[in-house]
């Protein structure tokens, strides 16, 4: 692994601002630019934008395909469908879970991703084997990119015996947050499952990130639910709704009502922006103070054959989705994937300003929404002083 190094990071434009210096000291950003050791390298920017590292607030990298040869897909249409082929692929692939993740998140590394979170596969057919190799793969890659694990109980929690106590099994291994699937269409207990879950997240201190693919009331009562238990327990900022699609199939009345319940409770929502569901209101949510990040979710797996682990196209597709058009609102797309991302992911060192981690993205680009709009190649990527693209890892 490489340490945090010094690089001078010259003629750049922190988030499309005016052109400046930032130095990296010792892997962090510092106050200025001053006292500059004469050992330290320096990288010319020429002009070009400094964003922060980019952040994949929602990946699966154990069950995706990236590196291997071409294959059709070939699940039905529907989410069971799905889950079912996925399971099937899997019995395949599980020895090579941590070589298959590697080959991503070093792409997404590549392409400005600092940091991911990943949910991974907790079940009694597979047990911890996806848990112990993304473990392994997170050591080993953190140089490049840090990654985030959920244990995520894909094929139910209380219809599938076994899976809660592996669940905090995945937690004492290191595991940072509780996943949790549908609770009303998958497990058929809504309060059975979101029990489980924030008693486990209390006993563990663990957080919690629930996949909400329901859609409207029955996914509005889930949130609800899912708010209530956050707010009781007082873990505002440390859970998350993956997807939130019943955000975008309720009425205007009930809408407000989840949106407020988030806002009190310090519920987060990520959104990968699916072509073919709804997208959350992401405005209206940040408006009224919710952490909204984007994921890319499944990238080349038995769910969908598209992704590409960029998260600058990931914004494009986010503000593509809102309908959003003037800069401003583009923007908020670009927030998602940086302060977004960082909020819900509790990276309170997320930035540009001295005292931030010193991982950095430059891209030639006009403005901030040029650089979503376009999506250009990377000038250079930075990760904890590190210029990685001029590094022997990439």
């Amino acid at each position: 692994m490489t340490k945090g190094r010094n690089l001078w990071v010259r003629n750049i434009r922190p988030l499309g601002g005016e052109i400046t210096d930032i130095l990296i000291l010792d892997g962090e950003i510092a106050e200025t630019c001053t006292d500059v050791p004469e050992t330290t390298e320096v990288l010319n920017g020429a002009g070009a934008i400094a964003l922060p590292g980019l952040i994949n607030a929602h990946c699966h990298l154990d069950k995706t395909r990236w590196g291997l040869p071409w294959e059709p897909h070939a699940a039905g249409p529907t989410r069971d469908e799905r889950i079912a082929a996925d399971r099937e692929m899997r019995r395949g692939l599980m020895a090579s879970t941590k070589e298959r993740a590697a080959a991503l998140a070093g792409h997404c590394a590549a392409l400005g991703t600092s940091h991911i979170r990943t949910h991974v596969d907790v079940e009694p057919e597979f047990g911890l084997l996806a848990i112990e190799a993304l473990l392994e793969l997170s050591d080993e890659i953190a140089d490049r990119v840090s990654i985030e694990l959920v244990a995520f109980p894909q094929f139910g929690l209380v219809t599938n015996p076994g899976t809660a106590a592996l669940m905090e099994a995945a937690i004492k291994l290191g595991a940072s947050l509780l996943g949790g699937i549908d609770p009303s269409s998958i497990d058929h207990d809504r309060a059975g499952q979101l029990d489980a879950i924030f008693d486990m997240a209390e006993r563990t201190g663990a957080g919690i990130d629930i996949h909400l693919h329901e859609t409207a009331e029955e996914g509005a009562a889930s949130l609800d639910m899912i708010c209530a238990h956050t707010k009781a327990l007082g873990m505002a900022g440390r859970v998350t709704v993956s997807h939130g699609f019943c955000l975008g199939t309720v009425d205007e009345k009930r809408l407000a009502g989840l949106i407020n319940a988030m806002a009190d409770a310090g519920v987060g929502v990520v959104s990968y922006a699916p072509g073919d569901s709804p997208v959350p209101p992401v405005k209206r949510l940040v408006e009224a103070g919710v952490a909204v990040g984007v994921g890319t979710d499944g990238i080349r797996d038995a769910w969908t054959p598209y992704g590409n682990g960029d998260m600058l196209e990931r914004a494009m597709m986010l503000a593509y989705r809102s309908g959003f058009r003037r800069d401003e609102d583009i923007e908020l797309a670009l927030n998602a994937v940086i302060a977004g991302g960082a909020a819900l992911m509790g990276l309170e060192n997320h930035g540009l300003a001295p005292g931030c981690a010193g991982d950095m993205v430059l891209v030639n680009a006009e403005t901030l929404a040029d650089a979503v709009t376009a999506r250009p190649s990377r000038k250079a990527v930075i990760k904890g002083g590190v210029n990685l693209m001029a590094a022997s890892c990439l």
